[in-house]
């Protein structure tokens, strides 16, 4: 999360994405950088045990979102 509230403070468009089991880490994160605002892209958990082809579906589910989010900044 670090890393992109750096890139936004840069004027530089950025997302962090990460799996549900890390959404209540991540928005603390965030509010501990000073954005309590900001909410990452949640994919379902987990990841690990997918293959490929299902990584790329889960990915293509939430493309949109990211380049909305992405083009609204």
């Amino acid at each position: 999360m670090h890393d992109v509230t750096k890139l936004e403070s840069l004027g530089i468009p950025a997302i962090a994405v990460a799996t549900t089991e890390f959404m209540t880490a991540a928005r603390a994160q965030a509010s501990a950088l000073g954005r309590p605002d900001y909410d990452a892209l949640y994919v379902a958990h987990p990841i690990q045990d997918q293959t490929r082809a299902e990584i790329e579906a889960r990915a293509e589910a939430v493309l949109a979102e990211i380049q909305a989010r992405l083009l609204a900044s």
